[in-house]
Parts: structure tokens; sequence; C-alpha cells
């Protein structure tokens, strides 16, 4: 960046270092744009130009703390809470509720949900809006793997009548 003196040396035709004088006032304007412009752009004064007046200080900048840094403390994957009911809402069926986070994030276990509730629910895939149901939560890994299996192999299915499939199914995990 140049010094303002040598920003200025264009404009100066005399020695001496003064601003010649200029015919028009629109060139005086002119002029003391490009001196103010020259002296905030360079951020220099030289010698030959007048001081600038200094500003007083602003007032000072109120400084924050930074909160205390916390350390994480690994405690393993955040597991959801468990469920151990649930109450249908519509568009909700036992696939899907099982397959909720909550529930057992495994839609192939929903077996599990009709066989606890068969007081409650008909045909397992006809549920209702209000319908409150019991999730299981200490079922048996060979009840598991029944009730996915079952999800598996269960084979085509209508609404209205239980399938010979779910009746098996129900026949041999009690």
């Amino acid at each position: 960046m140049k010094c303002l003196s040598c920003f200025l040396k264009p404009f100066n035709k005399q020695e001496s270092g003064d601003i010649p004088s200029m015919q028009k006032a629109s060139d005086k304007l002119k002029l003391a744009a490009i001196l103010a412009t020259a002296t905030l752009v360079t951020g220099c004064i030289s010698a030959k130009t007048q001081p600038v007046e200094e500003i007083a200080p602003a007032e000072p900048i109120a400084v924050v703390e930074a909160p205390p840094v916390v350390e994480a403390v690994e405690t393993g994957p955040v597991v959801a809470e468990e469920l151990t009911s649930w109450t249908v809402v519509e568009g909700n069926n036992l696939w899907g509720i099982a397959s909720e986070e909550e529930v057992y994030n495994v839609p192939e276990k929903w077996p599990l949900i009709y066989k606890e509730n068969l007081d409650k629910i008909m045909d397992p895939d006809l549920i209702f809006p209000g319908q409150v149901f019991t999730i299981p939560r200490n079922s048996s890994a060979s009840e598991v793997d029944a009730a996915i299996n079952h999800a598996k192999t269960r084979g085509a299915w209508t609404v209205g009548p239980v399938e010979p499939s779910d009746k098996a199914y129900l026949k041999n995990a009690n």
C-alpha cells in the first residue's frame, strides 16, 4: 500500500508540497474525497498532510466467558425406551407397530404382539384405532424365532378370516 504522500504526488505540482489551487469547487470536493479515501485505504498520513483528529476510544466490549468444556463420557449407544403397551391409531398394523424403534425395531416380530393380545385381536390383519395392546418383553429366544419364522412364511392372507397358518402358529406357540 502506498503512503498518502506517494498517493498525492501526481497532484503536487510544486516542490513545497502544497496542493495546487483548483479552479472549480467540484474539483476541490473531488480532491477532498480522494484524500479521505486515500487516508482510509492506506492507513498512512504523511508529514505533508494535516493530522487527523484523534477519536475517543469506544466503550470496552463486555467479555463473555465461554461455558466450561464438558468431556463426553462414553455410555454406549442411545436406546429408545422400550414400550410395554401400544395404543392403535388410524393406519397402524401389527407389522408397523413391531417395526417401531420403541417396540421391537423388527417388523417380523409382529406375531408376538398378536399372540399376547388374542383377547383383543380377532384377525391379525384387522386392528382398530383405540385398541391398546400389551407389548411382550420377556419372550424366549425360541418364541422370538417362531414368531419371525411365521412372519416370513405366513403366505397369502386376507382381511376377515384368520388364516390357517396363523392358527397353526398359535397352536404351536402355546
